[in-house]
């Protein structure tokens, strides 16, 4: 197939958009690299520089080929940030990706997979499935639940095809360990925010310590509790959910391992792993931080046949640790 990945020079587009290469598929990675990096675009994927909000470069981009699907990454994703200023992510998030949808439709494209979140829930002690309350805590979640909301209409109306996959908490690095190689693409974000590479860039010294926001949750050591989840197996699920499209209409799952972890639990298996001690200071809770979020992905499993290979929170903080030991100035060495 001929995909378009919107926002394919980012930290899961860009995997999803290796993986494609790698499946036999022709990719065109769009992406205003306001947030991605040229060099997390894949060797063999035409990189096209341009914003989701210019309908004329994406209408150039979409007629130069009859592309069969759309992948959408290109979105801001800091829910702290999003309570700062939501304006930003409204139009971004939403106003953005209307517009690549209508060109989408405009252009003929039969299916649409989303990068959604799990943003999207009310916080919930017990595993999440599709069918709980759909209540963000921010406004990121919002921006997230809106688009799924547009993409239904599109489909009811326009007959577009789509899937909307609410990831938990992607971190760890590509390639798989299988491969044999240090992995070449991981966790980089402008500025970063995700718990993981903030404590790994403890342990490597570029900061003194990692900052633990609240530990007053109703969670057993107090802190925020996530679902944490090998990104290459994201990035497998984009690909099967891409394939049962062509049975399927319209597709909704959660992508997590259905283990949760909290905040001092992840500080603690880095410390494992990275061998370091990562001084941990506790502040004031953030905004918009919802207390648990896990997975409950018994309908990824059954409708793609979806399986995380790498479940174990130090196997994945490790090939994390790989990666930005390898790069740590990120992929601006």
């Amino acid at each position: 197939m001929k995909v378009l990945v919107a926002g394919g020079a980012g930290y899961i587009g860009g995997i999803v958009a290796d993986q494609l290469l790698q499946a036999g598929h022709d990719v065109t990675v769009f992406d205003s690299l306001v947030k991605g990096y040229r060099a997390a675009a894949p060797v063999g994927a035409e990189l096209v520089q341009g914003e989701i909000h210019d309908r004329t470069a994406l209408d150039a981009v979409m007629g130069r080929a009859t592309f069969d699907a759309v992948m959408h990454f290109a979105a801001f994703i800091e829910a702290g940030e999003s309570m700062v200023d939501p304006g930003r992510y409204f139009y971004n998030n939403v106003a953005g990706s209307l517009n690549l949808i209508e060109a989408a439709t405009a252009a003929g494209v039969g299916r649409f997979v989303f990068s959604s979140s799990a943003a999207v829930y009310a916080s919930k002690n017990a595993p999440l499935c599709e069918t709980d309350t759909l209540a963000p805590a921010n406004a990121y979640g919002a921006t997230k639940l809106m688009v799924e909301q547009i993409l239904g209409w599109y489909g009811q109306i326009k007959g577009l095809r789509f899937a909307a996959l609410r990831y938990f908490n992607a971190c760890g690095a590509a390639p798989e360990r299988s491969r044999g190689a240090t992995p070449v693409r991981g966790e980089a974000h402008r500025p970063e925010t995700h718990l993981i590479p903030l404590v790994l860039q403890v342990a490597l010294g570029q900061r003194a310590q990692i900052s633990i926001y609240g530990a007053d949750y109703p969670t057993p050591d107090g802190t925020c509790i996530r679902d944490y989840i090998h990104v290459v197996d994201l990035a497998q699920a984009h690909l099967l959910a891409l394939e049962a499209l062509a049975e399927n209409e319209r597709i909704v799952c959660n992508l997590g391992n259905g283990a949760g972890y909290s905040v001092r639990q992840v500080i603690a298996a880095a410390r494992a792993v990275t061998g370091h001690p990562i001084p941990a200071v506790e502040t004031p809770r953030r905004p918009g931080d919802a207390a648990i979020l896990v997975a409950n992905a018994g309908k990824a499993r059954a409708l793609l046949g979806w399986q995380p290979g790498i479940p174990d929170l130090h196997d994945i903080i490790a090939d994390a640790w790989a990666w930005h030991r390898a790069h740590p100035r990120g992929y601006d060495a």
